[in-house]
């Protein structure tokens, strides 16, 4: 039994706390006073990993934070903390904290809820509880994490993968955004680093609860107000080479051509064929394709797609990728095409805590909310956490399922439900006996 667990005892159903005053939380008014920092002219919100956008809104955040009643903490990843301490003698004073919240970073022109929704509702949520119950018997924690989206650097998770000691700044220092800027240099000037005087990133969590938009229309199309996440997909993302011959469109035979583009098709379209003969969950996607020279008259010689496989069981990923190499292989030579093809990223797939995700379960039936459990199709912090510590993720409906976009949005209500869920789990962990 771990320490979690025996703090937290049975999975009976305890009755659930009555939420007084809950209408006076103004999560909607918070979630667009942070879509301030970083708002651009397309009506999203762009903010990197320190940028100046980045860097005014975790400050903006830690001073809500102390605002709030909470102390505010940056490590030298440039990781926020908001702590609501328990009282020194309480029997859960010297145990890991229980801690909730997400990123604040974003993809260019994306939304103001993608990560941020997390983020405001754990602060939201730590105000709510100290001032309706006071100190806690376990501390408990909000995190805005500095990065996730791996969209000014080419690397995702920095946040969770420093808190959790996979990776190191010696790790990646030396890689560079589109303008030239290595890590090293961005961190520095934003005011984090080895040198920054901030504590190291990495330590212990006693669980992590992730609040999220679900970024998928599952919830909405199926009428449910709450997604209890049953695992992370696993990924794995390759780009795909094909090289032939360039020749003159109008003087070269259909039968002598070394089309590097047409290889290509075919082998799209085998992704999508061994895909669909998998089923779901399992999904595969070709997001991108060029081809060269790039000319209407001339048969290209290059062509270059990308690849993107994902499932909650690993096997099925690597049954479906061993699939799709056969058949490029296959119509490599069938073509008289060099194939070769490089691995980006391998991630495995990842489940949610069984006890979390029961204790949400329950809270569920007794708010009387809809829920279901479904997998997560899309990467997120919580897959980095689980396995250093029991971690669990709840999910509202996305309207269209539309995200990573201006347009993304989730209705009040919806996230207010995802908000009482929240509050009534942390109370729990944080003041149950």
């Amino acid at each position: 039994m771990t320490e979690f667990e025996t703090f937290m005892g049975s999975e009976t159903e305890e009755p659930i706390l009555p939420l007084p005053q809950l209408a006076e939380v103004k999560l909607q008014g918070m979630l667009d006073w942070l879509s301030t920092f970083g708002a651009d002219a397309k009506g999203g919100v762009t903010r990197l990993l320190y940028d100046k956008a980045w860097c005014e809104a975790q400050h903006a955040l830690a001073a809500r934070m102390e605002q709030m009643g909470l102390l505010p903490e940056f490590d030298q990843s440039g990781n926020l903390y908001g702590t609501l301490r328990a009282a020194d003698s309480a029997a859960g004073a010297e145990q890991l904290p229980i801690v909730t919240g997400s990123h604040i970073d974003s993809v260019v022109y994306g939304g103001r809820y993608d990560g941020a929704y997390g983020v405001v509702a754990g602060v939201l949520a730590l105000e709510y509880l100290r001032r309706h119950f006071g100190t806690p018997k376990r501390t408990l924690q909000v995190v805005s994490l500095c990065e996730e989206e791996g969209s000014r650097f080419p690397f995702a998770y920095w946040g969770s993968r420093s808190i959790t000691g996979i990776t190191s700044l010696e790790d990646i220092r030396h890689l560079t955004d589109k303008d030239g800027i290595p890590f090293s240099q961005a961190i520095r000037e934003a005011g984090f680093g080895s040198d920054s005087g901030y504590r190291p990133a990495a330590q212990k969590y006693g669980a992590f609860i992730e609040l999220h938009i679900e970024q998928g229309q599952v919830l909405e199309r199926l009428g449910h107000s709450i997604g209890i996440v049953s695992d992370i997909v696993g990924q794995k993302r390759l780009s795909i080479s094909i090289s032939g011959e360039a020749n003159h469109a109008g003087t070269t035979p259909m039968s002598w051509r070394k089309d590097a583009l047409a290889g290509a098709a075919e082998m799209i379209t085998a992704v999508r064929t061994i895909a669909m003969a998998a089923g779901e969950p399992l999904v595969a996607t070709v997001g991108r394709i060029t081809a060269e020279p790039g000319l209407g008259n001339v048969v290209a010689a290059h062509a270059e797609f990308s690849l993107d496989i994902r499932h909650i069981r690993q096997e099925s990923i690597d049954r479906c990728w061993h699939d799709m190499l056969q058949a490029f292989l296959e119509i490599a030579s069938k073509l008289q095409l060099e194939l070769n093809w490089e691995e980006h990223l391998s991630v495995a797939p990842i489940p949610m805590n069984e006890q979390i995700t029961a204790d949400l379960q329950n809270i569920c039936k007794q708010e009387q909310l809809s829920y279901m459990h479904m997998p997560s199709g899309a990467g997120h912090d919580s897959q980095i956490f689980q396995p250093a510590c029991p971690t669990a993720m709840i999910f509202v409906p996305s309207q269209g399922g539309i995200s990573h976009s201006p347009l993304e949005f989730t209705a009040e209500e919806d996230l207010m439900r995802g908000f009482r869920v929240l509050v009534q789990l942390l109370y729990k962990y944080g003041y149950g006996s």
